[in-house]
C-alpha cells in the first residue's frame, strides 16, 4: 500500500500530506498509509510515528469528534498553536512578542453543548462522532467538568421527553455557583404536559434553571457567576468563557494591556467578562448587541460593592459600529469580537486612535486582519498570549495589547 509523508498540520489539526491529502490524526514527520476516501484518508495506519505522538488520555478519543489533538504531546500543541498564529500574522506582514500558552486543566470545561435525540429503547447524548451525525456517548470525557459529564443520563431523559422521533435537540449545560443551567433548543413545543414533566426533572436532578427554547424558563435558583466583585446571572444559554482558568488568563491579560486607563470601552461586552473586573479601577462603557446580556451586566454592577461607573450601550457592532467621534473620549479600548472579527469596527478604533488596545479573538485569520488595519493606522503588537481553554482542539484564543508605536 502507498504511503504518504506529513508535512504538516492544517487548521483543523488535521495532517496535511502532498496533494494535498487530509490525514486526521497524524502529526508532522510522520509516515502513514490508508484507504483514500476522495482527497482524505479516514483511517490512517501510522508506519513511522512522531515522536511527538502520545496515547490519548480519553478512551473516547478514537469515536467522539470533540478533540483533535489528543494524540500529540502537551508541548507540541502549544508550539502548533503558537505557530498558527505566526502564520497567520505574517500572511500580513506582522510579527509579534509570544508570551508562553496559558493551557486550562484537563477537566475543567465549565460550559458545553450536547446532542440528544431519541432512539427506538430510550435516548442517547453526547458528542457527535468524527464527520458524521452520529452521537457517542463520553461517560468519562477528559475535557468537560465532571459534574457536566455526569450529566449525560439529564440530556438523555430531557430528549426522551421533548426531542422528535427523527430530530436531534442542544442541551446546553452550564455549570454555575448554584448548580448546574439547562438551555435546550430544537425540542419540541412546550404543552402543559412538558411543563410539568420539565419542572419534575429540574427538582429530580437538583437544576440551578431549566429553559425550554423561548417557551419556558423554570428557575429554582439564580445560576449566577462572579465576574470581579459582581455576581451575575446570565440569560439563558448566554455565552461564558468556556474554563474558570482561561477566564481568569484572559482577565488578567485585558487588565495588564489597559493598566492606568481610567476611560474605557469594552466592545462585544456580553455579561460583563471583562467589563466588571475593569470597573475596579476605572470607569467602563459597556457596549453589546444583546439586550438581555446587558442587563444582567448592569443588574451585577449595581449589587456590588466598590466598582466604578458603569454604563451601558446597546448596539449591533457589526452593522453600526460605534463611531471614532464618541471612542475619542476612551483612553483604552477592549474588544472581543466573535469568529468574524470586527472589520467595520476595527476601522473605528484606527480612526479615533485610544491609547492603547486590548483585542481578545477566537480566530487568529480575523484577529490578523483586523491588526493589519491597526497597524495602517500606528499601532504595534506590544506582546500576544494564546490562552488554551478547549484543550485539545484546535481551537485557538489570543489576547494581544496594542499601542500607538
Amino acid at each position: 500500500m502507498t504511503t504518504h509523508f506529513i508535512e504538516r498540520l492544517g487548521h483543523r489539526g488535521d495532517g496535511i500530506a502532498p496533494g494535498p491529502l487530509y490525514v486526521p490524526g497524524t502529526l508532522p514527520g510522520e509516515e502513514v498509509s490508508g484507504a483514500l476516501e476522495g482527497d482524505t484518508i479516514p483511517a490512517p495506519k501510522i508506519v513511522t510515528p512522531s515522536a511527538d505522538r502520545v496515547a490519548p488520555p480519553c478512551k473516547h478519543a478514537r469515536a467522539c469528534g470533540g478533540c483533535q489533538l489528543q494524540h500529540a504531546s502537551d508541548g507540541f500543541v502549544a508550539a502548533w498553536k503558537l505557530d498558527v498564529v505566526r502564520a497567520a500574522l505574517a500572511a500580513h506582514g506582522l510579527t509579534a512578542p509570544m508570551r508562553p500558552v496559558a493551557t486550562s486543566p484537563a477537566q475543567t470545561r465549565r460550559r458545553a453543548t450536547l446532542s440528544a435525540r431519541r432512539t427506538k429503547t430510550g435516548a442517547l447524548a453526547g458528542f457527535h462522532r468524527k464527520r458524521s451525525d452520529e452521537i457517542v456517548a463520553i461517560p468519562e470525557c477528559r475535557v468537560l467538568h465532571p459534574d457536566i459529564a455526569g450529566a449525560l443520563p439529564l440530556a438523555e431523559a430531557v430528549a426522551r421527553l421533548g426531542a422528535s422521533r427523527k430530530g436531534e435537540i442542544a442541551v446546553q449545560i452550564t455549570r454555575s455557583a448554584d448548580g448546574l443551567d439547562v438551555a435546550v433548543t430544537g425540542g419540541k413545543p412546550a404543552d402543559a404536559a412538558l411543563r410539568s414533566a420539565l419542572a419534575d426533572i429540574a427538582r429530580d436532578h437538583d437544576l440551578a434553571r431549566l429553559s425550554w427554547d423561548a417557551d419556558e424558563t423554570l428557575e429554582r435558583r439564580a445560576p449566577a457567576v462572579k465576574l470581579g466583585t459582581a455576581r451575575v446571572v446570565p440569560p439563558p444559554g448566554a455565552f461564558l468563557q468556556a474554563t474558570p482558568e482561561g477566564e481568569a488568563a484572559l482577565q488578567d491579560a485585558v487588565a495588564e494591556a489597559t493598566d492606568g486607563a481610567r476611560h474605557i470601552v469594552d466592545l462585544f461586552a456580553g455579561c460583563g467578562t471583562f467589563t466588571l473586573p475593569l470597573a475596579s479601577r476605572a470607569s467602563v462603557h459597556a457596549v453589546e448587541a444583546g439586550r438581555d446580556m446587558l442587563a444582567a451586566l448592569d443588574r451585577g454592577w449595581r449589587h456590588a460593592h466598590g466598582l466604578r461607573q458603569v454604563t451601558t450601550e446597546a448596539r449591533d457592532l457589526f452593522r453600526n459600529p460605534l463611531p471614532a467621534v464618541d471612542l475619542a473620549r476612551f483612553d483604552a479600548a477592549v474588544i472581543d469580537p466573535p469568529r468574524a472579527g470586527a472589520e467595520a469596527q476595527i476601522a473605528e478604533l484606527a480612526e479615533a486612535g485610544p491609547a492603547r488596545i486590548a483585542h481578545v479573538s477566537c480566530n487568529p485569520v480575523t484577529f490578523a486582519r483586523d491588526c493589519a488595519t491597526l497597524a495602517r493606522a500606528g499601532y504595534g503588537i506590544n506582546w500576544l498570549q494564546v490562552v488554551d481553554q478547549f484543550r485539545w482542539s484546535a481551537h485557538v484564543e489570543i489576547v494581544a495589547q496594542l499601542s500607538r508605536t
